[in-house]
């Protein structure tokens, strides 16, 4: 990988600009570059790098857009003595294969409670990927012991939430041990840029959040976007089950297979609102 792409990649992940690396993979043979040529494209177009110039570079360049897009890598081949290159007078006899894979960094994922569904969201998001941060204001439940490898934060929670600088795109999710503390959770994360903000609770429980909520002013379209009753319904019960549950929304989320909450519950916040 060429200086200039690998402190571009560096740079990307850093900042969380979304943008796909290309790289050649396979050729035969005369092609304009060797395996392991890369360009990375960002999503607005631009580009680091070359795989070797012509109609087939722009033609995966709109491929790497694609697959930011979507979140999904994808594989394509160019014949370089086919039309696509002829058009650019690059007709090498050769053939290549690119392999196109979103760049992102890995996704913060904040855990407002520290309880036992808590310890089993943390155990699965931080296999599927996610950046953990784990918030309560219990030392006996907020520690390094029970959540390892992550952020762990014992404050109280709204003071906490009211002055931290959550990225835009986090995913949050809102498991307190009370309707209280999950009503001042909510309360501060309501009007943020958040990826995904989730509650934890019975229907019953999030219309009496909600109705709370409204009574203040929040506004509702903000409460439409919330993902409540949280989690994929797989009929979980047990709290292994529950994270589970959750962080397969979570997941769906992040890969663009879910972009609105589920159904049901956005009926039942509509009503809240008539």
């Amino acid at each position: 990988m060429s200086e200039a792409v690998f402190r571009a990649v560096v740079r990307a992940m850093e900042t969380g600009e979304r943008a796909a690396l290309v790289t050649i993979v396979a050729t035969g043979g005369s092609t304009p570059q060797r395996v392991g040529a890369k360009m990375l494209v960002y999503e607005d177009g631009r580009t680091v790098g070359t795989i070797g110039g012509g109609c087939y570079e722009n033609d995966a360049a709109g491929k790497a857009r694609e697959a930011i897009r979507r979140r999904q890598p994808q594989m394509a081949h160019y014949a370089l003595n086919d039309d696509l290159a002829g058009d650019s007078g690059l007709i090498c006899g050769g053939q290549m294969d690119v392999y196109i894979e979103p760049v992102e960094q890995a996704p913060d994922l904040y855990l407002v409670g520290a309880g036992h569904v808590s310890v089993e969201v943390a155990r699965f998001a931080q296999a599927a990927g996610f950046r953990l941060h784990v918030l309560d204001d219990r030392e006996k439940f907020a520690s390094a012991e029970r959540f390892p490898g992550a952020d762990v934060i014992v404050d109280d929670i709204p003071t906490w939430l009211k002055n931290a600088a959550i990225p835009p795109g986090a995913f949050v999710v809102v498991v307190t041990r009370g309707h209280r503390q999950d009503f001042e959770a909510m309360r501060e994360l309501i009007g943020r840029p958040l990826r995904y903000l989730g509650l934890i609770g019975s229907r019953a429980k999030v219309a009496r959040v909600f109705d709370a909520l409204s009574a203040e002013g929040a506004d509702a379209a903000r409460l439409a976007a919330v993902h409540a009753p949280i989690g994929l319904d797989i009929g979980a019960v047990t709290p292994a089950e529950i994270g589970l549950s959750i962080v397969a929304e979570l997941v769906a989320v992040r890969s663009g297979r879910i972009a609105e909450p589920h159904v049901a519950a956005a009926a039942l916040r509509a009503s809240l609102t008539r």
